[in-house]
């Protein structure tokens, strides 16, 4: 089973670290050049020396605030003007801040409706018609689970997720006929920076230790374990991979059996 991408050019947002950095070592590493996007110039610049050239590959990075519209279009100009078409486009970004809906502003919703939604609207815009050109293109988007099951204390990214999935399976839909897929990376609890803020959040409000919290937390996932990124990488390497050019529209959870949902 050849799992290669050899020859392809990937645009992973949010790659500074975490699941997008693990994103770019994976695809890096199965012979990808990588285009780099994140908001910190010094962890690119860290990621970037991280990533392996053993194909002849050839990686950039560009920085960027998903959330500004001037930054983000300035990004897509030079991403654009690049000789090499992006064949692979992984749209990531860190989580809204925690807290229940019912305490979320405008400002809060409006800032994580342009990070997650419309920046990928943006970035498919820009990006479909080279992906069109050569009748072959793979757009995954990293969500969460809590799309199918709403974890509390997390309001605002709740209520996001659902509107990038249905955003995508709409994309699924009209793209599909140009040999491009969509697809959505649901992680479950995912060892990251993100992570650890939330978990400190959480013991912080019960008194409790974060130790105590991550073991209430495996005792519900089957596989007794947090994940790690590159967990959720392998995933994201085969969804973008030519073996999966029938996996089309789907929501994929990487979870180690936490979600209840069939």
């Amino acid at each position: 089973m050849n799992l290669s991408l050899e020859g392809r050019t990937a645009l992973v947002c949010g790659s500074s670290g975490g699941i997008g950095k693990a994103i770019a070592m994976v695809f890096a590493d199965m012979g990808a050049s990588i285009i780099l996007l994140s908001r910190s110039e010094e962890k690119l610049d860290s990621v970037a020396e991280l990533l392996t050239t053993n194909q002849g590959q050839r990686h950039k990075y560009i920085v960027c605030d998903l959330q500004g519209a001037d930054n983000l279009g300035l990004a897509i100009g030079q991403i654009t003007k690049m000789p090499a078409a992006v064949d692979i486009l992984v749209n990531n970004s860190g989580g809204p801040s925690p807290g229940p809906i019912l305490e979320a502003t405008e400002e809060d919703l409006l800032l994580a409706f342009k990070a997650h939604l419309l920046a990928g609207q943006r970035l498919v815009q820009a990006l479909t018609p080279g992906m069109k050109a050569n009748n072959w293109g793979r757009i995954i988007n990293i969500i969460s689970v809590g799309l199918k099951q709403p974890i509390d204390g997390l309001g605002v990214s709740n209520t996001i997720r659902g509107a990038v999935a249905a955003w995508a399976k709409t994309l699924s839909r009209e793209l599909g006929p140009f040999g491009i897929t969509v697809n959505n990376l649901l992680p479950g609890y995912t060892s990251t920076s993100r992570l650890d803020s939330l978990l400190n959040k959480r013991a912080e409000d019960a008194g409790v230790t974060p130790e105590e919290i991550t073991d209430n937390i495996c005792s519900e996932i089957p596989a007794g374990r947090i994940g790690k990124p590159e967990e959720i990488a392998y995933a994201a390497g085969f969804l973008a991979s030519d073996l999966a050019g029938y996996i089309n529209g789907v929501s994929l959870p990487v979870d180690g059996g936490f979600l209840r949902a069939v």
